[in-house]
């Protein structure tokens, strides 16, 4: 049976795809009511950033990480983001949650401060790695923000697609399934943040050594296309 013939299989039995697996992982920077990064530690309000499993931190201590249970419904996933993000706002000292991809005003990367997670070895060693990242790339660059998705078949669907075997050569099935999907997904993921992902505007004080940008009067920076006539983005009133 060739995989076109497999996946017919699939097709002739819907409810295998009834049950995927989602999850989000959302990162959000605190910020001040005057739109600067938050430098106050983690709230007390939201627990432990190294045990909880649901609100915890990222690369800073400002940077908030939210991560929902596996759901198998759409509305549901998104329904225990809000849960979490409503949460999370209850327990914020006047600060608010940065909406946008590219971090808030940023004076310069000292004022970011590595995530702590506390005096265990557990928790030293995760701080210890971000202390990694900050030589290697840079804090700045660490504290923009993403959303991570994560999927997953349920076994149903394996059992449709391979039909019956061995725990071993299942095993072998499902990575070499999911390898050829994430090649798949290489071939087009371009086009997500090519459609989602743009972050036009960026705050001057956080990009610096930023090249081939211009600044907007109202003190960001914008990224624009070269003009093939040389014309200057002065002329727009984009300085």
């Amino acid at each position: 049976m060739n995989f076109s013939q497999k996946l017919q299989q699939v097709a002739a039995n819907p409810d295998a795809l009834t049950q995927l697996g989602r999850g989000l992982e959302r990162e959000a920077l605190r910020m001040t009511q005057n739109g600067q990064l938050s430098t106050d530690p983690h709230p007390v309000g939201l627990g432990s950033a190294l045990t909880n499993k649901w609100i915890t931190t990222d690369f800073a201590e400002s940077l908030m990480e939210f991560i929902t249970p596996v759901s198998h419904e759409v509305d549901h996933l998104l329904n225990q983001l809000s849960d979490i993000h409503q949460f999370t706002y209850s327990k914020l000292n006047n600060e608010q949650l940065w909406p946008m991809s590219m971090p808030c005003f940023v004076g310069c990367e000292d004022d970011i401060v590595l995530a702590q997670y506390g005096t265990s070895n557990t928790g030293r060693m995760k701080t210890l790695y971000r202390e990694g990242l900050k030589h290697r790339y840079g804090s700045v660059m660490q504290v923009i923000s993403g959303v991570h998705f994560n999927f997953s078949f349920p076994d149903a669907f394996w059992d449709q697609l391979f039909g019956e075997q061995s725990p071993e050569a299942r095993q072998a099935s499902v990575s070499d399934a999911y390898f050829a999907l994430i090649r798949n997904y290489y071939r087009f993921g371009w086009l997500i943040p090519y459609l989602f992902g743009a972050s036009p505007a960026l705050c001057a004080h956080s990009w610096k050594k930023a090249v081939r940008i211009y600044r907007l009067k109202s003190g960001s920076w914008y990224l624009l296309p070269a003009y093939r006539n040389g014309t200057a983005p002065e002329r727009f009133g984009l300085h």
